[in-house]
């Protein structure tokens, strides 16, 4: 049933570009719908075609992965993980009645938007995302880097003009404080040093290219000839475009435009307005990280619009994706029903803790038992019979500690020194609104990211209450604590009586 029509509501789903992938929450949902599996797997095919690599064992395998691990590998590991998360989510989102009347991507999101909405297969997606990266690395933007700047495109026009460095450019717009920059490290490390001197916040993004500048236009004809190689289908849903300022239109050359992407900002922001002019009031961001649901609210911080995040873990470590199902059922845009759930498919009986805690100890050994089956069973056929074992499902890793709320009461302690660093790292990037992985264990809160040493005391308070720390000695210095990895000794200390710190992990 066409929910979002029958109700006259209007939704969008958003896909993220860098950034938008988390790891644990892609594992937590795959364990609880089989519709991630399924889509990881039709990907397989073209990493292992052109990487000789699967994706699903870099994402879904038995060693767990974040952002920065892609990062660190080759740089399309990042690309298709992001783009198979945002298409899976949107898989799930389908499967369970969503029938939204928009699509829209943030600049790598673009593509999944696409594909979601019909014009290319999963497959030919992931061809696209990985040609987008072939084709940059060959004309050389592997030197660059992109900068968030906490102000708006204005003042970093003014900034950039101030440098004169044509390398330099305004990438994205995201809201009315924060504008991304892209280009050569130099020139970046210029701009980082004038924005501090205003007062200006800087941080890295998690990429591995200078997206949305006009060096890259040497790439724009080879991109365009690989993607026109492909079958491009009609769409089945309208698509907006916030490099483009307007819906795609029947006909156009999508590899053409697609191109031209590599050279345009994304005004992001501006998307999002005129989204809202259109009627729409449900955003949904298909894809890993709340980036852009938290984009949305400070674009419209009018309280008639939903900003819903999917592959998310919040506080307590619940996946964001089950509540935004409950939100859009009771708004009559998604159907009743939780069909897609591995634990209503395999044990409906079975309270969902109580199945997610067994899948987390059996699930492995029972997906291994079934995969040596199946090959058992191909092996007897006569004739042979070509069969393809299933897509591992992963494990849902075990149910992180639950923490308080900020009550002045102590949560449970955190099970280990990583998941303390990660949920402190949550807390402040919700609170100043930064991407969370600029927050590493050694990045300089005051020099580096503009947070000053008022904000940085609310945040230790927040901090000291959520944990029921006790009270300061008088003699306590915020500007000791400068960095992430000091507040997570602080508070490891406190929580554990430990006094040899251990080493904090790199933001993923």
């Amino acid at each position: 049933m066409d929910t979002s029509r029958s109700t006259g509501a209007r939704s969008a789903v958003l896909f993220p570009g860098q950034g938008g992938f988390d790891g644990a929450a892609l594992r937590r949902a795959a364990a609880r719908h089989p519709r991630v599996g399924a889509v990881f797997s039709r990907l397989d095919g073209v990493t292992e075609e052109l990487f000789s690599r699967r994706i699903s064992d870099l994402v879904l395998g038995a060693r767990e992965t974040e952002l920065k691990d892609l990062l660190d590998s080759d740089p399309w590991a990042s690309q298709i993980a992001i783009y198979g998360a945002g298409l899976a989510a949107f898989e799930i989102l389908r499967e369970r009645g969503l029938r939204p009347d928009v699509l829209a991507g943030h600049s790598l999101g673009e593509i999944t938007a696409l594909v979601a909405a019909g014009a290319f297969s999963p497959e030919d997606g992931a061809r696209i995302v990985a040609s987008r990266v072939s084709v940059i690395q060959r004309h050389g933007g592997v030197a660059g880097r992109m900068v968030a700047l906490t102000t708006g495109a204005g003042r970093t026009r003014q900034i950039l003009d101030l440098l004169g460095d044509p390398g330099l450019a305004v990438a994205t717009e995201n809201h009315d404080e924060q504008t991304v920059v892209s280009g050569p490290a130099d020139g970046l490390d210029k701009v980082v040093a004038i924005a501090r001197q205003l007062g200006v916040g800087a941080a890295e993004i998690d990429t591995p290219f200078p997206f949305h500048n006009p060096a890259l236009s040497p790439a724009v004809p080879e991109f365009a000839e690989r993607v026109r190689a492909l079958e491009q289908r009609p769409l089945a849903l309208p698509v907006y475009s916030p490099i483009l300022q307007r819906h795609y239109e029947p006909g156009s050359s999508l590899a053409d435009l697609l191109a031209a992407h590599f050279t345009m900002p994304v005004r992001f922001a501006a998307a999002v307005r005129r989204l809202r002019e259109d009627g729409v009031t449900t955003f949904v961001e298909a894809g890993g990280r709340p980036a852009l649901a938290k984009l949305v609210r400070r674009v419209l911080p009018d309280g008639d619009v939903r900003s819903l995040p999917t592959l998310a873990l919040d506080g307590q470590g619940e996946l964001a994706l089950d509540r935004t199902l409950d939100a859009l059922r009771e708004a009559g845009l998604a159907a009743g029903g939780t069909g897609g759930s591995l634990g209503e498919l395999l044990a409906p009986a079975a309270p969902a803790e109580v199945f997610t805690a067994y899948w987390a100890e059996r699930g492995p050994a029972l997906l291994a038992q079934i995969r040596d089956e199946v090959a058992a069973f191909a092996d007897r056929q006569a004739p042979p019979v070509a069969a393809q074992a299933p897509a591992p499902v992963p494990a849902a890793p075990a149910a992180p500690a639950p923490v308080a709320e900020e009550q002045g009461t102590a949560g449970a302690v955190p099970q280990d020194r990583e998941l303390l660093f990660a949920e402190l790292r949550a807390l402040y990037a919700d609170t100043l609104e930064y991407p969370e992985e600029v927050f590493e264990g050694d990045v300089q809160l005051e020099a580096e990211l503009g947070v000053d040493s008022v904000k940085q005391v609310e945040l230790l308070s927040r901090v000291s209450q959520r944990y029921g720390l006790p009270p300061r000695d008088p003699a306590f210095r915020v500007s000791v604590y400068d960095t992430m990895g000091k507040i997570t000794d602080f508070v490891w200390e406190h929580l554990n009586g430990q006094s040899t710190p251990q080493p904090i992990p790199a933001a993923g």
